[in-house]
């Protein structure tokens, strides 16, 4: 790829150049990673610790933690040290790998966020056979394969970006190198990988949601049928926090990554990529904590055996 390539090293745009702001920017972006990193951190380590919690639905709520972690991880520092010292040059390998890990957390997300919709729609609509449904195997692998679709459909994103020329600007009109903006400075035929892009990532969304949106349908139905307000109750306490996190997390996907290159204004993709690429890490954890009874109770009871020690 280096020897297609006259760009030895990019220049990030950034969020803004206004000197005022950069202080102020890295203080709040330094606070959000650091409720980023005990927030998702302290949920691993909480699952980890509580026995109750080993069961699939908080195995697959410490990998989406560890997930947020990561693909914040993958952005914000970069983007701190660009307030603090206003150096906005990145290495075109620095760029690849931002551009690959990125990617692949990004993707590695959505389809754990799907797997949780499976394991919510046999934990309601089949409670006597959910052991069975959902056994540890079962689990292991589910989880294993997130991983492996993930980062291959980011090696398939990082070649067809980076398998492109780049002889002209070397400036990425953004805060970090995203698939989108990367394309935008190729002096090659753009198009086919500008399409690739497009159906990979559509076929993503597409296909997770239509697992999330017909598990819930049966979620749904399930409920109704169930006439106690207990139940009702019960089962609304159980989904809550994933639908608001898949709300908020498919919602900016799609708003970002479902539109034809053409009709991308960046200064508005900003905006959206500082929500899904900073704010939602630190949201999904306070999300799950504060409307889930049972990592509630496994706090206290982590907070409880520390004060007897």
């Amino acid at each position: 790829m280096e020897n297609s390539t006259v760009v030895t090293e990019f220049i990030l745009a950034g969020i803004t150049d206004d000197p005022q702001l950069q202080v102020p920017l890295f203080l709040l972006f330094a606070l959000i990673y650091l409720l980023t990193l005990v927030g998702n951190l302290g949920v691993i380590t909480l699952i980890l610790l509580d026995s109750r919690l080993h069961t699939p639905m908080y195995i697959f709520l410490s990998h989406l933690s560890l997930m947020d972690f990561a693909y914040s991880t993958a952005v914000t520092p970069k983007v701190m040290a660009g307030f603090l010292t206003g150096d906005k040059v990145i290495s075109y390998k620095a760029c690849t790998t931002q551009l690959f890990f990125f990617v692949g957390f990004l993707v590695v997300e959505t389809f754990l966020l799907a797997s949780m919709a499976y394991d919510r729609h046999a934990a309601v609509c089949k409670p006597l056979h959910y052991t069975n449904i959902m056994t540890p195997r079962v689990c292991t692998w589910m989880v294993v394969g997130c991983y492996v679709f993930g980062f291959l459909q980011a090696s398939m994103h990082t070649w067809n970006t980076f398998s492109l020329s780049f002889c002209r600007s070397n400036v990425v009109d953004h805060f970090f190198c995203d698939v989108t903006p990367v394309l935008a400075l190729s002096c090659s035929d753009s198009n086919r990988s500008e399409t690739v892009f497009f159906i990979l990532a559509g076929f993503n969304i597409i296909f997770t949601i239509m697992v999330i949106l017909i598990s819930y349908l049966f979620i749904f139905v399930t409920i109704l049928r169930v006439h106690s307000s207990e139940g009702h109750q019960k089962a609304f306490s159980t989904c809550a926090s994933h639908l608001t996190s898949i709300s908020i997390f498919y919602g900016t996907g799609a708003f970002m990554y479902l539109q034809p290159g053409s009709h991308h204004s960046m200064s508005t993709d900003k905006m959206a990529s500082v929500f899904y690429a900073i704010v939602i890490p630190m949201l999904n954890p306070l999300i799950y904590s504060l409307w889930n009874k049972e990592v509630k109770s496994a706090f206290h009871r982590l907070c409880g055996k520390q004060r007897l020690l």
